[in-house]
């Protein structure tokens, strides 16, 4: 029989509920394990208890955490028949006392607090989190990476001097929540709240020096107020418009979904047939900023690879807008022309056919009654698919003749006019000219409907052109001259010939130079209840748009208890019937609200500048206030956020810089993007189908083949591989998975915290690499950090006592430290004090343990170098800090205590690292004093384990010795031939 204890979780969104732990007995073989717990990727059939013993964490609803390092115990207590008694665990240091009383006393003092007004003659550190959408589940161990880093950051700065500027807030509107409401029937603001209320704890729960009093949420009508001041403002620089645009209109749903909500043509939710319609939506204009959305990323201190993310997605690119003729039945020009861009005009003479986005407008004027029947279908079929899917680049090409002709300008030859969706109606003008020699989808087209190909560029170098595949790249011009209509660009290279296109194209009236972008206006208009209320009303009688007035502000959503989609389009906001009718203050005359909601981006765009005059129901930020605390120092957050959430924010800053509302161009000063936390790394062995172990390498060749999770224990690497412990030819796939809850490998916070203390795992998570880098959880790993801390307590606070309990006070003594203490102390603080700067926080670590590791060599722990060791620590680990520096007699807290600074006096190195060779070939070092004598050298050399094997007994010729650089003994190899003493 097994015992099991097991602690049962709060539900997501019933976070008051207490936490549980039971104990049950029951057969190893008894309890079958349900499928909802096994991990989609395991195709096994496996006993609960052994499941439990191989240390997953189940968290959904209905389901439970599991501490494996308990399990494991109480299995083998029983096992190995011993008594089930309460075991007393001596903890490493008492951290369960230590960081609640912490936490207490910085609440109630409001330790963090930033006051309204603060001396400006100091310098300022504003360091900010990307806040959080505050879902049900909660936070895992990936959250607290970023949310450590910025914390080390903010603390040690408010110990160096700064104001320091560290806030949280919550981007609480958003689709998940209204999901949510949907499905139960609770109001999306009683999930939300629920919701925040249980991040806020975790946070608090880990020791970040947030000041709470700024705490803001998008949701709060005090802050969206000026979200939708920020709209009117876009509205009235004619920067805010509407257009019909094609969205995701799910029939069955009767709802229009985003993209992240559509696979595969079909509605994420319940796998419906998801169309492509068009409907009118606000649109906001981010294009007429492009240019300087381009131009000053070069001005910020962030990675290369988000700049360049962003460049790419904005995409610049200068080329022409050509006119092509359409022509009639009789092959004759029409008044109708098409206008494509291209970035390649030199290869104009090269365009065999032109083609249409299904989406382009012109389509229904151009295509042949013939055809119609055809390209409907076509367009049918194109409307179910998402622009990624029709842009992707290995997908089949496939496309429809319109049964129309244009003709090339340049060469005066009949084109045919096709329909094609590798085309966006949304990228210029919704049409190219199509050149198969010289681009790869046009070529991969041309060859499966057998269109014409036409070779019009040759590569400078004279290399050949491999066969069957288009040559994308610059060259000599060739094939393109027709005197008829002045135009020869042969022999050319590719930029002067595009040059001389764009020149005879605008003097002959066929088109201009262009410049275009990638980056499309921003779509502002979601059908959903859940978001900031859009400020317009428009005229019963004519429709006009009017502009909600700013004393008004703000519109507030209404409460409805039926916030499901209509069915018919309209927004779920329509259903407030008495919201929805109004009278224009203006006219008198009546109107009816605008009942989109504004897009989750839009109150995570400026929430930075509200932090800084958070209560200011005036205007969105004092101007005094924002020249201080502007531009934000340290902004830090996933990559996934790297194009668009950043893309918008500088947008609308830049637009408030254009107004008058900030003093900065750009909003975030440097951007630090933190790797992922993925789940622990899982063991997977194959079986074939008989059940018997086969080796991952050579699994493959059985076809079908079983997966079984191997735990830890019974694994050992080999090699670069890993392998069953007992059976080492049975090589294992060793994989670790991003965190989800459909994987089962989430690890929950607030588990760690219990086991280890919040100071563990946020020393932990900083320890485990580099903090950009991607890195594998293991809980292995916590277990070193938290020996560390351990090791640190005992050395300052003394050993437990017969109890597991510890003395008040420390064993620190007042004498004058050593020069070998003071020493490694002022190493010590310069590694520190340079890895935070450098946020290279586990090499910081690093530095501290070994110092603690040189500090337990020591008989005395002097006073003086250990209050600045404590202060070194308390970034990292504040609340062991708080509690050392209040025992080693400080009644205030240690969080604006000045950070210590390294005395190079001290940082001067009193030994050296000196070479040591046997007849000229280094057989090892010795560490010696600077200034060390031949004789001492020596000495040391010949006491040396590894040395003196060389030397015993041996006879000396002569040494040779280069004070600081080298000692070289020479042999006496004739007499040791010989066999002379």
């Amino acid at each position: 029989m097994n015992i099991i204890h097991i602690k049962f979780q709060p539900f997501p969104h019933s976070p008051s509920l207490l936490h549980h732990h039971h104990t049950f007995l029951f057969s190893s073989k008894s309890l079958p394990l349900p499928r909802k717990f096994t991990p989609s990727a395991i195709k096994k059939s496996s006993s609960f208890a052994s499941e439990l013993y191989e240390k997953h964490t189940l968290l959904s609803y209905g389901c439970f955490a599991i501490k494996s390092s308990r399990i494991r115990s109480s299995v083998s207590e029983v096992e190995e028949g011993q008594k089930q008694n309460p075991v007393v665990t001596k903890k490493a240091y008492p951290f369960n006392e230590i960081e609640p009383k912490w936490q207490r006393y910085w609440e109630e003092n409001r330790t963090f607090r930033t006051p309204d007004d603060v001396d400006t003659s100091k310098p300022k550190y504003y360091v900010l989190d990307m806040f959080p959408y505050p879902s049900g589940a909660g936070l895992h161990v990936g959250h607290p990476l970023g949310y450590t880093a910025t914390d080390i950051l903010a603390r040690f700065k408010r110990m160096q001097g700064y104001n320091v500027l560290h806030p949280m807030g919550w981007d609480a509107f958003g689709l998940p929540a209204e999901q949510y409401a949907i499905e139960t029937g609770t109001h999306p603001k009683l999930t939300t709240l629920r919701n925040i209320n249980r991040f806020r704890s975790q946070l608090k729960s880990l020791g970040f020096s947030y000041d709470w009093d700024r705490e803001i949420s998008t949701i709060e009508p005090e802050y969206y107020k000026w979200t939708q001041w920020i709209f009117l403002q876009l509205l009235n620089r004619g920067l805010a418009y509407q257009a019909e645009v094609p969205v995701n209109w799910c029939p069955a749903l009767g709802t229009v979904l985003a993209n992240e909500e559509v696979v595969d043509g079909v509605s994420e939710r319940g796998g419906h047939p998801v169309i492509r319609k068009p409907m009118r939506q606000w649109i906001l204009k981010i294009t007429a900023y492009a240019d300087r959305l381009l131009e000053d990323l070069e001005e910020l201190d962030w990675p290369e690879s988000i700049k360049e993310m962003q460049r790419n997605w904005i995409g610049r690119s200068e080329g022409a807008e050509v006119e092509f003729c359409v022509l009639d039945g009789d092959g004759k020009e029409t008044d109708m022309k098409i206008t494509v861009y291209t970035t390649r005009p030199d290869t104009i003479f090269g365009a065999t056919y032109l083609v249409l986005a299904p989406e382009n407008t012109l389509l229904s004027s151009i295509v042949s009654t013939k055809q119609t029947e055809s390209v409907e279908e076509y367009k049918d079929i194109a409307s179910r698919k998402s622009d990624l899917e029709r842009t992707e680049l290995q997908k089949e090409k496939t496309g429809v003749f319109s049964g129309c002709y244009a003709k090339n300008p340049a060469n005066g030859e009949p084109i045919p006019i096709w329909v094609a969706d590798y085309v966006l109606g949304s990228y210029g003008t919704g049409a190219i000219m199509a050149v198969p020699a010289h681009d790869a989808r046009d070529h991969e087209f041309a060859s499966k409907y057998n269109l014409p190909i036409k070779w019009v560029v040759t590569p400078d170098n004279g290399s050949c052109i491999e066969s069957g595949k288009a040559y994308s790249g610059e060259g000599i011009i060739i094939n393109s001259s027709n005197m008829m209509v002045g135009l020869d660009i042969n022999g050319l290279s590719s930029k002067e010939a595009a040059y001389k296109v764009i020149e005879w194209a605008e003097k002959t009236g066929n088109g201009k130079k262009k410049v275009n972008y990638k980056l499309w206006d921003w779509l502002f208009a979601r059908q959903r209840y859940w978001g900031e209320p859009i400020p317009v009303i428009f005229l019963d009688d004519s429709g006009e748009s009017i502009p909600v007035l700013e004393t008004e502000l703000p519109l507030t959503l209404p409460e409805l208890d039926d916030f499901t989609p209509s069915g018919t389009g309209e927004p779920p906001l329509s259903k407030a019937v008495s919201w929805v009718k109004t009278i224009d203050p203006s006219s008198g005359k009546p109107a009816t609200r605008e009942t989109n909601t504004m897009p989750q981006w839009a109150g995570s765009c400026w929430y930075y500048l509200r932090f800084m005059d958070h209560k200011n129901s005036n205007e969105l930020v004092d101007k005094a206030k924002e020249m201080y605390w502007s531009p934000v120092d340290v902004y830090v957050g996933g990559a996934e956020h790297a194009v668009l959430h950043l893309l918008y924010s500088r947008f609308w800053h830049k637009v408030l810089y254009d107004i008058g509302v900030v003093s900065t161009k750009e909003p975030f000063k440097c951007v630090i993007n933190q790797g992922i936390i993925l789940g622990e790394v899982q063991y997977m062995a194959c079986k074939d189908t008989g059940g018997n172990y086969v080796s991952a390498d050579s699994a493959d060749e059985l076809g079908e083949y079983l997966q079984e999770i191997i735990p830890e224990e019974r694994v050992v690497k080999s090699g670069e591989f890993f392998v069953l412990k007992d059976n080492p030819k049975i090589r294992l796939i060793a994989r670790a998975h991003k965190m989800s809850k459909s994987r089962g490998n989430v690890v929950n916070p607030d588990d760690v915290v219990s086991e280890y203390g919040a100071d563990s795992l946020r020393l932990y998570e900083m320890f485990m690499g580099p903090f950009r880098d991607s890195k594998t959880w293991n809980t292995s790993g916590i277990e070193g950090v938290h020996r560390f801390l351990g090791r640190t307590w005992r050395l300052i606070v003394g050993s437990p006592l017969p109890h597991g309990t510890f003395r008040d006070g420390t064993v620190v003594t007042d004498e004058k430290p050593t020069m070998e203490q003071l020493h490694a102390l002022h190493k010590c603080i310069a590694k520190v004090t340079e890895e935070i700067e450098g946020t290279r926080f586990n090499t910081g670590i690093s530095a501290m343990m070994e110092f603690i590791n040189a500090a337990y060599k020591w008989d005395k722990r002097p006073k003086s170098i250990i209050e600045p060791f404590v202060l070194l620590l308390s970034p990292y680990a504040p609340h062991m800090a708080e509690e050392l520096w209040s025992r080693l007699g400080h009644p205030d807290s240690i969080a604006n205590v000045p950070f210590p600074k390294a005395d190079p006096t001290y940082l001067k190195e009193s030994t050296i690292v000196l070479p040591v060779q046997i007849n000229g070939k280094t057989r090892g070092t010795i560490q010696v004093e600077k200034g060390c004598s031949e004789e001492d050298a020596f000495t040391i050399a010949s006491q040396d384990e590894k040395l003196s094997k060389y030397l015993d007994g041996k006879p000396i010729k002569k040494r040779i010795f280069v004070p600081g650089k080298i000692l070289n003994i020479i042999l006496d190899r004739q007499n040791v031939k010989a066999g002379v003493p």
